[in-house]
């Protein structure tokens, strides 16, 4: 039995569909029955349980051979940190009542600092509290959601394309897909040899924001241009969204990290995959085109 969280979100109904197209017995975690229908009829056991409850959570991991477990974003929090570090420790306390052997867990990019990385340090801290769990560990640490562009499209049908680095910054971006489908293929292979291993995952090539609106340009019949903003931009455009300021702070840092090189991939010891899902596709799927 393979458990998996967030099947509501992007990664999570990835690596779940990828299990069931794999004949493989699976249990998901939502917070209500009603979630959790669409799975039951696909033939998946379904688990109710909040991510800070301990106790549900390791009633949900009980028996099962390995779980995909993550922190789903909470933009209105004041105290991202705090918030993000009840639900770490709502895991540890889980997977040692439970006794599950192999956990996924979605990490990011830049996840081997826990300063100068801004909204990543959660994930930096989850991933040495859950090193210290009994149960082995696999790291997936994506690089930028190409997801994350759909804040901007309708900018670009106008013609420009916003961005908080410069235009010319080449980093790794990745589609969700990719995302679930190795965290899927990473519960399939089962626990690492050793205590943890790291997978840093990028898409079939790196881009820059001039590449981004290129690609929008293509797909849009138009042009579109690339335009970078200061960074001390980044607070007052996301409280405008309802982002709160505790979360536009932490995203503004996580910008300066990229500028900076610190949210960057650690490479050493860490596996390096790229997937297969390119810009192109995402930002059609986005635009609702095929």
């Amino acid at each position: 039995m393979i458990v998996v969280a967030g099947v509501t979100g992007n990664t999570g109904k990835v690596v779940a569909e990828t299990l069931l197209a794999q004949k493989k017995p699976l249990r998901v975690i939502v917070r209500d029955a009603s979630k959790g229908e669409p799975w039951k009829a696909r033939g998946a056991e379904v688990a109710i349980a909040e991510l800070d409850d301990a106790a549900a959570l390791a009633k949900a991991l009980t028996a099962a051979t390995g779980a995909y477990l993550l922190l789903p974003p909470q933009y209105p929090s004041s105290d991202s940190r705090a918030d993000n570090g009840r639900r770490t420790q709502a895991f540890v306390t889980a997977i040692e009542a439970s006794g599950v052997p192999h956990v996924v867990f979605l990490s990011s990019i830049g996840a081997q600092h826990q300063t100068g990385v801004g909204i990543v340090a959660s994930v930096s801290y989850a991933e040495e509290r859950l090193a210290k769990t009994s149960a082995k560990l696999t790291f997936i640490r994506p690089g930028y959601f190409l997801e994350n562009w759909a804040s901007v499209l309708e900018a670009a049908k106008g013609g420009k394309l916003p961005t908080f680095v410069p235009v010319d910054l080449k980093y790794a971006m990745v589609g969700t897909k990719d995302i679930g489908r190795t965290a899927a293929n990473a519960l399939l292979e089962g626990a690492p040899q050793d205590k943890t291993q790291v997978i840093e995952l990028s898409g079939p090539r790196d881009y820059d924001a001039r590449d981004i609106a290129a690609i929008l340009g293509k797909i849009l019949g138009r042009e579109v241009v690339a335009e970078a903003a200061p960074t001390d931009a980044v607070v007052p455009v996301f409280t405008s969204f309802g982002i709160s300021q505790n979360i536009a702070e932490l995203f503004r840092d996580m910008y300066v990290g990229f500028i900076a090189g610190t949210v960057a991939f650690e490479g050493g010891k860490a596996r390096s995959l790229r997937g297969s899902t390119d810009a192109e596709a995402v930002l059609r799927g986005l635009l609702g085109l095929k």
